[in-house]
C-alpha cells in the first residue's frame, strides 16, 4: 500500500522534527508532501505555504499545535486521509470528533518511531 504522506507544519530548519520526519519518510521511499509557513525544500520536497489540492494522500502527520490545527480541520478532512498522526504536543481531542465522525482514522503517535520501528 502506498503511504503518501503531508507533513502539516513542515520546516525547512533542520532540528525541528518536521524535518526530520522528511528525510526519514524519504529513507523509507514513501511520498512527501509538505505544507509549513514558509515555502522551501527539504531534501527535494517542496514546503508549500498554502493549503494545496494534494490527492491520493493517505497520512497526514502534524506538526502544528492544536491552536494552530483549526484553520487546517477543513482541508484536512477534504483530503480524505486514510489516517492522521498526532505528534507529541499535537494532541487535540476536537479535531479527533471531526476525524471520528468523518471515519478518518487517527492516532497519537510519533512519526520518528513508528518509522524507527517499522510500524508506520
Amino acid at each position: 500500500m502506498k503511504k503518501n504522506t503531508l507533513v502539516l507544519g513542515a520546516s525547512e530548519n533542520p532540528s525541528r522534527y518536521s524535518n526530520i520526519a522528511i528525510k526519514r519518510l524519504l529513507n523509507k521511499d514513501i511520498e512527501v508532501k509538505a505544507i509549513g509557513m514558509k515555502v522551501g525544500n527539504v531534501e527535494g520536497v517542496k514546503i508549500e505555504d498554502y493549503k494545496k489540492d494534494f490527492s491520493d494522500i493517505d497520512t497526514v502527520t502534524l506538526y502544528l499545535s492544536a491552536k494552530n490545527q483549526v484553520e487546517y480541520y477543513n482541508y484536512i478532512l477534504g483530503l480524505k486521509p486514510r489516517r492522521v498522526i498526532f505528534n507529541p504536543g499535537t494532541e487535540n481531542r476536537e479535531l479527533e470528533e471531526l476525524l471520528t465522525k468523518n471515519n478518518i482514522a487517527f492516532e497519537n503517535a510519533c512519526t520518528l518511531v513508528l518509522l524507527s520501528l517499522n510500524q508506520y
